[in-house]
């Protein structure tokens, strides 16, 4: 059986190697189609994929160690994963796989006989979360990689149901207290992703998965767990965008050699043309007499500033501009910004008397912020007021120290905010006024005494 584990081994590298040369043909317009500018977000890539895979399970792992069963068997296994790329390297994946695992012979070793002849392992279903480590991107011939080497590890459940056999074939009972199982474990695989279409990987892998329980194969033989291989082959498909590039396959160097290469083209480009035009002014240099009038006009476009700005007329964009103007580098008048206009407002003895009657006559409800309704006509002349002649108004409120700081300050600021929305209601324009509270914090009088708490219990009105 070793020879058998050994030739499934050897086909897999085989089967690596070859799907390598097969698919490591790309071309530099695969590379401008993938293109995608140095350092996008992670909402320019395909970040999101599936994958399906089929293959082989058997209780032989490349790290060998301890077997119960001397010949393993190799069996039918499947799997799928939803996978979250999060950089070019790093990505997660919810993975599950089923399948069989089998098994036949005396133990390969200890002294104790085991009463199991083979053994037939389902797995019922498992579920694990595990890091996928993008190791490179390769292509031995072009800059956009087609082959990707990966690495992962994780952890998760796995449920699994042993059927053990005596030496005659007949099924014997598992010597544990349950038949079906639920254990922790740990998958550790490796393997290669080849770019087959747009949004679409070959899958070759090898994983060897660690159980925290030694009844995966029904036989509890010492105080080592139970390890087992899974060798697969499957597809990976991206979501997301067509036009869009994987994330896990994109090759970040290469876009940004992609970029320098752009620019470096677009660069000589650009000299090339100055070269030629250089060329041909200097052609015009050597040019008869009857060119050089030619030449001259040639050269005093370059120079001409018919309208005097400082800006030639070969660059200005805007001809003609008045003397005297200033102007940025194209020759366009740079904007004037608009000073402001002052208005003078006069403030009269009776427009003062007609704010000092509403603060006489302004009342409040005890302790609220409702305007007593004595006090509107008052209210309804200072309304006019602003209204008539434009005024500006800052009203501000004050309380004595009965009650919290927090409350007096808070109605000290609804008092003024209630006169404000007064006087707007009357058709005052809002902008012009100003409502702020004080609360206790600018008495003008002494809080000791009644007549003085009163004073402080107001709300101050300023023209300007």
């Amino acid at each position: 059986m070793m020879k058998l584990n050994l030739k499934t081994t050897t086909m897999l590298l085989s089967g690596l190697m070859i799907g390598s040369a097969v698919f490591a043909q790309t071309t530099d317009t695969t590379l401008t189609k993938n293109y995608v500018q140095p350092f996008s977000p992670s909402g320019a890539f395909r970040t999101w994929s599936i994958g399906l895979n089929a293959g082989v399970m058997s209780p032989y792992t490349f790290f060998g160690g301890k077997q119960d069963f001397r010949t393993r068997g190799t069996e039918l296994g499947y799997g799928a994963y939803i996978k979250k790329q999060f950089t070019s390297t790093f990505g997660l994946e919810a993975e599950y796989f089923g399948g069989k695992l089998s098994g036949s012979g005396a133990p390969t070793g200890g002294s104790t006989v085991s009463p199991y002849g083979s053994f037939s392992t389902t797995f019922n279903w498992s579920a694990a979360l595990a890091a996928n480590i993008t190791l490179a991107n390769i292509n031995w011939r072009h800059n956009q990689g087609a082959i990707q080497p990966y690495v992962t590890f994780g952890g998760g459940w796995l449920s699994f149901t042993p059927t053990v056999y005596n030496a005659s074939g007949a099924q014997v009972p598992v010597a544990a207290s349950s038949t079906t199982f639920n254990e922790f474990y740990i998958p550790l695989g490796l393997g290669l992703k080849f770019d087959i279409a747009k949004g679409v990987n070959l899958d070759l892998g090898y994983q060897m998965n660690f159980v925290n329980s030694d009844y995966v194969d029904g036989n509890s033989t010492g105080p080592t767990y139970d390890k087992f291989s899974y060798a697969h082959a499957g597809l990976e498909f991206a979501f997301g965008g067509k036009s869009k590039p994987q994330l896990a396959t994109h090759n970040p160097v290469s876009s940004m050699r992609y970029e320098y290469m752009t620019k470096a083209q677009t660069l000589q480009s650009e000299l090339d043309a100055q070269k030629a035009e250089n060329d041909r002014l200097r052609n015009d240099l050597n040019a008869t007499n009857n060119n050089l009038a030619t030449t001259n006009a040639n050269l005093a476009k370059l120079t001409q500033d018919s309208d005097g700005d400082g800006v030639p007329d070969f660059f200005d964009k805007c001809p003609n501009t008045p003397a005297g103007t200033k102007v940025d580098g194209a020759g366009c008048p740079l904007p004037v910004a608009k000073q402001p206009t002052e208005t003078k407002v006069y403030i009269t003895e009776a427009d003062r008397k007609v704010v000092k009657d509403a603060i006489a006559n302004l009342e409040f409800d005890l302790g609220k912020a409702t305007i007593r309704a004595h006090s509107f006509p008052s209210l309804d002349r200072v309304a006019r007021l602003l209204v008539d002649k434009n005024f500006s108004l800052k009203l501000a409120g004050h309380t004595d120290n009965i009650g919290s700081d927090d409350f007096n300050m808070r109605l000290s600021k609804d008092r003024a905010e209630s006169i404000k929305n007064y006087l707007v209601s009357k058709g005052a324009n809002p902008s012009r006024i100003e409502a702020t509270g004080y609360g206790e914090t600018q008495p003008i009088a002494t809080n000791k005494t009644a007549a003085g708490r009163q004073k402080n219990r107001r709300v101050e009105f300023t023209l300007y």
